[in-house]
């Protein structure tokens, strides 16, 4: 490898380092920005798992669902409807985007390894 284009390698490597570390940063902000606007947007809207003319309305629903599909059926109807709630999707927003800037600063690193072997 010739000195220039060794020196063309090590600064497309770092250049592609210091690219990760923005967009990695950048999905953070924003997905942790994006879970607290769903928070706050989902528990601002009337809940009405609190009023009490409520309880029991889905027992006929969730005992047909028990009938038709049995237990794994139910969990699934469970999980759906956990889903539905704010907290649950912000903290899978929250936790996505910790997770894309992990898989970010670690191209990074990689590529900063890259130019530092060269």
């Amino acid at each position: 490898m010739t000195e220039d284009a060794k020196i063309n390698f090590v600064a497309t490597a770092k250049r592609r380092a210091r690219i990760f570390r923005i967009v990695g940063l950048s999905v953070l902000i924003l997905g942790l920005a994006g879970a607290g606007l769903v928070y706050w947007l989902g528990t601002r809207a009337a809940n009405m798992a609190d009023d009490l003319s409520m309880t029991g309305f889905d027992r006929a629903t969730t005992r047909q669902m028990g009938i038709l599909y049995g237990q794994q059926g139910e969990l699934a109807d469970d999980w759906l409807n956990d889903l539905k709630q704010p907290r649950t999707q912000a903290i899978l927003l929250a936790s996505a985007s910790a997770l894309a800037t992990f898989v970010c600063f670690k191209f990074a690193r990689w590529s900063d390894r890259d130019a530092e072997a060269t």
